[in-house]
């Protein structure tokens, strides 16, 4: 349930968000594995994870859950290729003339729907965390392409979704500059022994410092230099640790082991009590997060 990374989206427009409606639309596109002759298949799954014999949807606090799964098909471009050459060697010689491209591209095609059927299936499962309050979207994916498919398939369930990446009013890099400059964020953050900085010059130079203090010598000779800091560890209220990127992206997000431990009074058997339970719980840590982590670098820019 604990998301790992997130990815920011804002809503651009108010969108009026009613579970039950959101499901119907969501239900004709819910995940069926790929055909036999199909490279990949995405669709909504259960909210809640395969364990759990929940909807689509799942909400706590106004706050809603969605996830999608997608299927690909395991082709080694080698595979195809091999067989490919094989083929047009063939042809060559039997017929003593060059291989057209269109015959390739029939060759290749052939042989795709040959190996299809016996090639290897790959799944991924991402959940999504909307929260209406900040009129944000945050995707569990350290991919922006991944988080772009479940926005889409979002997008042609309902119809429209007006979203943005999140951006502030002050250059990340800038602001992240700053706290590593001066040690002090406020907002309930804090640094930790982890930065990268990189010039954003051409050809300029990049350095990723790990379990160094942020406020040593040499991290200050690197910013003297120009060199700008595009990643950061932070602490939030003691309750979180991840690393912001310059496009606002958590990765390596950790919550604290007593906020986990808060709900390990529920039994155990009861998977559906507890994962309600620890969304809820997720859900107000990053509805007090964000106003925080926003505010400091000089709040939401609405203009993109």
């Amino acid at each position: 349930m604990w998301f790992k990374n997130v990815l920011p989206y804002r809503l651009t427009k108010p969108v009026e968000w009613q579970a039950d409606e959101l499901e119907r639309q969501m239900d004709a596109l819910t995940f069926t594995p790929a055909g036999s002759q199909e490279m990949a298949k995405l669709g909504f799954v259960s909210a809640l994870g395969p364990k759990v014999d929940g909807g689509l949807v799942h909400v706590a606090g106004g706050n809603l859950l969605i996830a999608i799964e997608k299927e690909e098909k395991m082709l080694p471009a080698s595979v195809i290729k091999e067989e490919l050459d094989e083929r047009v060697s063939q042809l060559e010689n039997d017929q003593g003339r060059p291989a057209r491209k269109a015959e390739k591209e029939a060759m290749k095609e052939d042989i795709v729907a040959l190996l299809l059927p016996r090639a290897f299936s790959r799944r991924k499962r991402i959940q999504a965390l909307i929260l209406p309050k900040q009129q944000l979207i945050l995707v569990d994916s350290s991919s922006a392409a991944r988080a772009e498919e479940l926005l889409s398939l979002l997008r042609q369930a309902i119809g429209s979704l007006p979203v943005a990446p999140l951006m502030p009013n002050t250059l990340p890099e800038e602001a992240m500059t700053q706290w590593v400059r001066e040690g002090v964020i406020g907002n309930n953050l804090s640094l930790l022994e982890e930065a990268e900085l990189k010039s954003l010059a051409e050809n300029g130079g990049s350095v990723k410092l790990k379990d160094l203090p942020l406020d040593s010598d040499e991290v200050g000779a690197h910013l003297d230099a120009g060199l700008l800091a595009v990643k950061v560890g932070l602490d939030w209220a003691d309750s979180l640790n991840f690393v912001l990127g310059a496009d606002l992206s958590l990765k390596r997000l950790k919550f604290s082991d007593v906020l986990q431990e808060h709900n390990d009074d529920i039994d155990k058997a009861d998977l559906a009590a507890r994962l309600d339970a620890d969304f809820a719980l997720m859900c107000g840590e990053f509805e007090r997060l964000w106003p925080d982590l926003l505010e400091a670098m000089g709040g939401v820019d609405e203009s993109i």
